[in-house]
């Protein structure tokens, strides 16, 4: 291997090092926890803390996007060919001179990394639960696949990280890579749920009588309004409507769906090469606006249908849906009204990843296949 491949493999390897230093701290507080628990219940709390981290992930991407810090470190996955931006110092000092607005600056790349350490770590504890769960198959048949697909799921999110660094905050790549994450976030809820082993009751004067069919159906509504989101934050479109109900003074603006919805372009560019015009940016504003009123009337409605259930069965998602529902409302006004300030923002990404899990929760347990039946009927008394 030449001296060039050995630098370039470098800061992959420290990095690797890095992730299974910091992933040490959650596994061991994991273990000494569940020491004493069954193998299921171990695995149900490992997937459940990565759960927790991936929701942080999520988070702090949007953190990172917000605080326009995708190009804090303009290469993958170290920075500047090094594991932290401590290492990288004179490279970023000699960048924010040159271009002291620019999109890299120390504390962006620092905001970047955190997310990059975040993700790693979040890929260590999917690699030990799959390890895990292909250790226990004898006792629990089916775990290795869920906790198998979702090592997979994290190694297809890694890459999307990469091009979403060396294609320049491709917008459809930035997009697909918010997509994947909610999707992560809901594969990590099933596997959670199959081993946890909590089915709701099937049959009886106590068991839900809504099915799974209407939840999914608005849960597909949420990620088709979580994806317009992202467009519309990739492309930096939630200041091209001032105002609310109305957008800049009009009930019905120019716009231009051709542009802001051709998806193989560049950031800012028309599709042709040009600028993209702002009446492209206003189209992506108000697909957003208009769809969030349909996936807001599904959610109100699974609200509805949800208090109207025995007492018990699945009273609380109709809180925690109410509840998200108006946090997810409130924050998207103040993102127009008040000029898009970063802690409604953040509140907005965070109760939309929120929505997807107790969706996905709901789901699951209302899935009378996805009960566990013959897991748990494989297990020892």
């Amino acid at each position: 291997m030449s001296s060039t491949n050995l630098a370039a493999v470098s800061p992959m390897l420290k990095l690797a090092a890095l992730a299974l230093l910091v992933a040490l701290l959650p596994l061991c507080w994991w273990w000494l926890r569940q020491r004493q628990a069954s193998s299921r219940q171990r695995l149900a709390a490992l997937t459940a803390l990565t759960l927790f981290l991936t929701f942080d992930l999520i988070v702090i991407g949007a953190f990172t996007r917000l605080t326009d810090s995708g190009l804090g470190c303009p290469d993958w996955p170290g920075c500047y060919g090094q594991a932290s931006p401590l290492a990288a110092q004179a490279q970023i000092d000699a960048a924010e001179r040159a271009l002291p607005s620019g999109p890299v600056t120390w504390t962006k790349a620092w905001i970047e990394m955190l997310h990059r350490y975040v993700a790693m770590v979040v890929g260590v504890l999917a690699l030990v639960s799959a390890a895990f769960a292909w250790r226990i198959r004898a006792r629990l048949p089916h775990s290795p696949w869920w906790a198998t697909a979702t090592l997979a799921w994290v190694i297809g999110q890694g890459l999307l990280g990469k091009y979403t660094v060396t294609l320049k905050l491709y917008p459809a790549v930035v997009t697909l890579h918010l997509l994947a994450a909610m999707l992560l976030l809901l594969l990590l809820v099933l596997q959670h749920e199959s081993f946890a082993d909590r089915p709701l009751p099937h049959g009886g004067t106590g068991a839900p009588r809504l099915t799974s069919g209407p939840v999914l159906a608005v849960l597909a509504l949420v990620l088709l309004q979580i994806m317009l989101g992202g467009w519309v934050s990739t492309n930096y479109a939630v200041l091209a409507c001032r105002g609310f109900p109305a957008c800049n003074g009009q009930w019905w603006p120019a716009m231009d769906p051709a542009h802001g919805f051709t998806l193989l372009r560049e950031l800012g560019r028309a599709g042709h090469g040009g600028y993209l015009p702002f009446e492209a940016l206003v189209s992506i504003h108000m697909a957003h606006r208009l769809f969030a009123l349909l996936a807001l009337g599904g959610l109100v409605w699974l609200v509805l249908r949800l208090r109207r259930e025995p007492a018990g069965a699945t009273r609380h998602y109709a809180w925690l849906l109410g509840l998200l529902c108006g946090a997810q409302a409130a924050s998207g006004l103040s993102n127009v009204v008040l000029d898009w300030p970063i802690a409604a923002a953040l509140a907005h990404s965070g109760g939309a990843a929120a929505l997807v899990g107790v969706l996905a929760s709901l789901w699951a347990r209302l899935r009378p296949a996805a009960c566990p039946a013959t897991v748990a009927a494989a297990l020892p008394a």
